[in-house]
């Protein structure tokens, strides 16, 4: 029998199928003990997370009293760690070409209708033109699993195109990017063209299960798609960014799965996920999502963020426009740090929208609002919209942020930062309405910040940006 070891770089031993049962097990066993719930509650107010097993324990449990606690715990750690901070991002869909047999997505190979298309570096840089008119500054590149179509080479060009585009005040400054999984030469090239986050989904952590769902491709092959994070880290990424697709598998299985991926990661490199998130399955071009029978309702979902909020404390979670305005509402309050904006799932349509019949979105979104429209609902609920890279272009990745983090340095430097980065928008992007509410919240927040000396530049820069200066960060 294969053991357990968080500490082994092959995937069967840190994602060990009999240590999920039995984590399983003990959770049935004692969901109802609320002695030990508590117990595990409690130790939350370490500021140091939770294992895996007290994780499932909360996750099976369903007394009242000890939801309610978990909510609370996960609201107070939220603000320890994040303050009101929520950190803005866009998808880009490069490609759709894909050799992978996938049978939850519509780029799967032998999908012959849905268009397949690939975007030049002309028309990336249209592309990437009208993000940036919209105020975005942070990107997260997608493309399907093809060596001929969508090679490394191409991968790393349009990079360098992004990062080129210098648009009135608009640029990118952290591009962030989902491919598929690949050799440490590979990750070496991506860390070197200065990528942010690699981030890459497991879909599910059940082997038996994962084989079946990606029955041909390079996908298939469930060893090396989950040993990918350490092939990553090996390359020199620092910032990893992991990811389940709820709906797939039954969501206890991935649930404990997620959490000994992130605890395998801190074991043997130091540090865990930069990011989580958390995808539902969506309905998408020849893709039934109700022909799927693990989805999980919305009051479960804002259980499992909730539960992973308290157990990896300094890990971003992650909810994009899969989600509805009130589900993205609901989870926001609960533990999600970062959120997409006005996305598209297709290859193309940020510059000029897709014709029907030309439809080549990945999956269906459900919140349609503009980003203007994202930021003043976020600024209304008392949140602050943060476009905010500087960690990445400070160095600040991998154990140097999740120390700062760990430290309690937000208010001292991802608030100031946050606070300038929304003073741009603000001036730049925003509505009159979205301008004043942004104005209300920096003037606001700004008083908080607790040091002074930071607090007097940040006053300062706030007011050379009056002035048309812009990008500036701690």
């Amino acid at each position: 029998m294969v053991s357990y070891n968080p500490k082994s770089l092959k995937a069967e031993e840190f994602i060990n199928d009999q240590e999920i049962l039995d984590t399983l097990r003990y959770a049935r066993e004692n969901k109802d003990n609320l002695a030990l719930v508590n117990q595990i509650i409690d130790k939350t107010d370490e500021l140091k997370g939770l294992s895996h097993r007290e994780a499932a324990v909360l996750l099976l449990c369903e007394d009242k009293a000890a939801l309610e606690r978990i909510f609370a715990q996960a609201t107070k750690i939220k603000d320890a760690f994040y303050g009101n901070r929520i950190v803005m991002f866009a998808p880009l869909y490069l490609s759709n070409y894909c050799v992978n047999g996938c049978t939850y997505c519509p780029y799967h190979l032998k999908n012959k209708h849905i268009p397949r298309k690939k975007l030049t570096q002309e028309e990336i840089r249209r592309e990437v033109i009208a993000l940036q008119d919209m105020g975005h500054k942070r990107l997260a590149l997608e493309t399907g699993e093809d060596p001929l179509h969508n090679p490394i080479e191409y991968v790393l060009e349009s990079i360098r195109t992004i990062y080129s585009i210098q648009h009135k005040n608009g640029a990118i400054r952290r591009v962030n990017v989902n491919i598929a999984a690949t050799t440490v030469e590979n990750y070496r090239k991506l860390k070197e063209a200065g990528i942010g986050t690699y981030i890459l989904f497991q879909e599910t952590y059940n082997k038996e299960q994962y084989e079946l769902l990606h029955p041909t491709g390079p996908k298939h092959d469930y060893a090396y798609h989950t040993e990918a994070m350490d092939r990553a880290m090996e390359g020199g990424i620092d910032d990893v960014g992991c990811g389940v697709l709820f709906g797939l598998n039954l969501y206890q299985y991935d649930f404990v799965g997620l959490l000994m991926h992130a605890e395998h990661l801190e074991a043997v490199h130091g540090v865990g996920p930069h990011t989580i998130s958390v995808p539902r399955l969506r309905n998408a071009d020849d893709i039934d999502a109700s022909s799927f029978t693990n989805g999980i309702s919305d009051e479960l979902f804002q259980k499992i963020v909730a539960i992973l909020r308290i157990t990896v404390p300094y890990t971003g979670l992650i909810v994009s426009t899969r989600e509805s305005q009130k589900t993205r509402e609901m989870v926001i309050r609960y533990g999600v740090s970062q959120i997409s904006g006005a996305s598209k799932t297709s290859v193309g349509g940020y510059a000029e929208p897709e014709a029907e019949e030309e439809d080549s979105s990945q999956f269906e979104v459900n919140d349609n609002r503009t980003l203007d429209e994202v930021v003043g609902w976020l600024l209304k609920m008392g949140y602050t919209p943060s476009f905010c890279t500087a960690c990445y272009r400070e160095g600040r990745t991998g154990d140097r942020f999740m120390s700062l983090v760990k430290k309690g340095q937000i208010r001292n430097c991802c608030l100031p930062n946050a606070l300038m980065t929304l003073k741009e928008f603000a001036e730049d992007y925003a509505s009159p309405e979205t301008k004043r509410l942004a104005l209300e919240m920096i003037e606001k927040e700004a008083a908080t910040i607790p040091n002074e000396k930071v607090r007097d530049i940040v006053y300062q820069h706030l007011h050379d940006m009056d002035g048309g200066m812009r990008d500036f960060r701690f």
